[in-house]
């Protein structure tokens, strides 16, 4: 495959009134940092301008002055000018030290020397990051043309499997159930559907997307994003879509995974593979909830993923069930479009503050991304550490804290306050609603939703009722809750989330002597690095048990983890003359008891609330728990030493 590089900066050819009117809209700390690249002037860390605390900041500006930001935002002019005039050259690179201090100027707090290789790879300072390592074997050109590796799904980290292959020259397969590319963002059809997390993050880090219309993009403009990047990376040409993985067996006689595959005429078809990879993710599989009398509903029904499109919601009676994540995106845009619409409540939650979550990118943000050296990349930065390992504090336990009924510890409580205040002000005149809305559980114990405040908004119109009266049973034309009242509906919408902790379901894997893997896990999935499991060798996963980010954080940056163990670990076998690695139990178990250890010890935990992070137990299985700096570490390069290792035969590559 030939060499594909990163989306190039526009060069700028602006006048110095138009630059100006650009810079109105600019984050400031990021500005900041982009000055220094085009001049090299460091004297700026040491200034009178220094950043408070970016995460503590209304405006995540770093609470500077309006003289301050103008004074910044003068001599970012002048910078860009002497850029422009001179051609737009590539900026001089800094070192190590120097890109260390600049990461703690910006987010106002210590940044220590350990951030340095993955911000190196992350923020896109070096593109050989980017990059497989070289083959060392003079073998291996023949022997990974006889490597076959089989791919499970076709969403993002199916396409960043795709991508990983082809740099790598090695054969691959991806199996897709559906029609088309995009996973989740494919079927999530729902109104509303958007990420939650700022896309100038939530992007491939080779990738980056400067003309994001809005800071939290909704799945139309998502699904073009991987499009795009599968067209640029040539990886549809190894899709086979129509088909659906039932069955993968191990065979030891031939050291391969047998894998059935349903097509999409019913016909089954068996296919063999060296390696075997799950890219399947934990938000693929719809969860319906066990209500009695569900299917004789008469009227139309349908869950958010897979949302039907085609129902007319023009002045009906509509009913939504659930109000997580995507019950919010979907109630606040169908409020409006319906007659009437019932909301059925079963756990209020809190959700973060969020004024840009609808609002779009402003025209100088988008030029200063697409046209400042470095600007993108410290603003993707900032939204990192705003959003992973910055934050991660207010999600631990403190053994010691009195008030284990509300928070977890003091910034926990901090947050428990703030959240309560915003619900109390958008509901001040309705204490009613208040009164259902507000959890009774530590925030972060469960997926925080964002709001910009129009979901509370939404429960206030006339035509909207919240119910947090549990259901009793559905009917032919409605729902009767737990106090005997019947209601009548022409549609009922589920928002009921998916089977996240049955992994890989409702696949059958059948590793080394029969053993199965959904029987081996129980409800309890666990993996190595949440990748591997002994028993089941040439067997990686993507988004496996106890990946999912559950101190916020984008799931492109930990697929792209994964796949660079995964992709290190099947080039590192071809490389070393190696038929199959196992994983060594010792390490598994070691790992999950760390795992153990560090979600025990994490607000998810808390017996107050349920949700999709743990399994029918209260045990939590499906999120890291980990410092993301530790688990880029740990995945950044696979170590054969961790598995039992089977040699090739001599002849193989013959």
């Amino acid at each position: 495959m030939k060499s594909v590089k990163p989306n190039p900066l526009t060069p700028i050819v602006e006048d110095d009134a138009a630059i100006e009117e650009h810079l109105k809209d600019a984050n400031i700390p990021t500005l900041l940092m982009a000055i220094i690249h085009l001049t090299g002037d460091t004297s700026i860390l040491d200034g009178d301008i220094q950043l408070k605390n970016v995460i503590a900041t209304a405006e995540r500006n770093g609470d500077l002055t309006e003289e301050q930001q103008a004074s910044v935002r003068q001599r970012a002019l002048v910078a860009i000018r002497n850029y422009r005039e001179a051609g737009c050259p590539t900026p001089e690179p800094l070192d190590g030290e120097t890109i260390r201090r600049m990461s703690s100027f910006i987010v106002g707090e210590e940044v220590t020397d350990e951030y340095l290789p993955m911000m190196y790879k992350e923020m896109a300072f070096d593109e050989t990051y980017a990059r497989p390592a070289p083959w060392t074997n003079p073998e291996s050109e023949k022997l990974k043309g006889k490597f076959h590796v089989l791919i499970i799904g076709a969403g993002m980290s199916g396409i960043l499997s795709g991508i990983r292959l082809n740099q790598l020259g090695i054969p691959y397969t991806i199996i897709e159930k559906c029609d088309d590319i995009g996973g989740t963002w494919r079927d999530n059809t729902y109104p509303g559907c958007r990420v939650d997390i700022p896309n100038h993050f939530y992007s491939f880090s080779f990738e980056t997307n400067p003309d994001w219309s809005h800071h939290f993009s909704g799945r139309d403009e998502l699904v073009p994003y991987f499009r795009s990047i599968v067209d640029k990376y040539d990886v549809e040409k190894n899709i086979q879509f129509g088909s659906e993985v039932e069955e993968a067996e191990w065979c030891e006689e031939s050291s391969t995974w047998q894998v059935k595959v349903r097509r999409k005429d019913g016909s089954l078809e068996t296919l063999k593979s060296n390696a075997l990879v799950s890219a399947v993710g934990q938000l693929s599989r719809p969860k319906m909830p066990n209500i009695p009398g569900r299917e004789t509903f008469k009227g139309p029904s349908c869950h958010t993923h897979g949302y039907d499109r085609s129902i007319d919601l023009a002045g009906k009676r509509v009913a939504v069930i659930g109000t997580a994540s995507s019950g919010l995106q979907l109630i606040t845009e169908l409020a409006n479009h319906v007659g009437s619409m019932t909301v059925f409540q079963r756990t209020a939650h809190w959700f973060w503050p969020t004024p840009e979550y609808h609002r779009p990118v402003a025209t100088g943000q988008t030029w200063l991304l697409g046209h400042v050296p470095f600007y993108s990349n410290w603003y993707r930065f900032l939204l990192f550490w705003q959003y992973t390992d910055g934050i991660r504090h207010w999600f631990q336990i403190d053994p010691s804290w009195p008030h284990q009924d509300r928070s977890v510890n003091a910034d926990n409580e901090m947050h428990r306050v703030a959240f309560t205040k915003y619900f109390t002000d958008n509901l001040k005149d309705r204490p009613d609603l208040l009164e259902k809305v507000l959890p009774k559980f530590p925030p972060f114990a469960d997926r925080l939703s964002l709001n910009d405040g129009s979901y509370l908004s939404v429960l206030k119109q006339d035509n909207v009722e919240l119910v947090v009266d549990g259901i009793d049973h559905i009917d032919e034309t409605g729902i009767v809750d737990e106090t005997g009242l019947h209601r009548d509906f022409d549609v009922i919408v589920y928002a009921t989330g998916f089977n996240a902790h049955k992994f890989l379901y409702p696949m059958k894997i059948v590793g080394k002597g029969g053993v199965v893997l959904n029987e081996k896990w129980g409800d309890e999935g666990k993996g190595y690095l949440g990748i591997t499991v002994p028993e089941f060798p040439n067997f990686f996963m993507i988004w496996g048990p106890g990946t999912s980010g559950g101190t916020g954080g984008s799931m492109i940056f930990l697929a792209e983890c994964q796949t660079s163990y995964i992709y290190s670990a099947i080039q590192k076998m071809i490389d070393g003359g190696v038929k199959t690695i196992d994983c060594r139990p010792e390490l598994y178990e070691d790992y999950y008891k760390r795992y153990r250890e560090e979600a025990d010890a994490m607000v998810w935990s808390t017996p107050l609330v349920g949700g999709w992070y743990k399994n029918d137990q209260g045990k939590v299985v499906a999120t890291l728990p980990f410092r993301l700096v530790d688990y880029w570490n740990w995945t950044k390069e696979a170590s054969l030493a961790d598995y039992v290792v089977e040699e090739m035969q001599s002849d193989m590559a013959e």
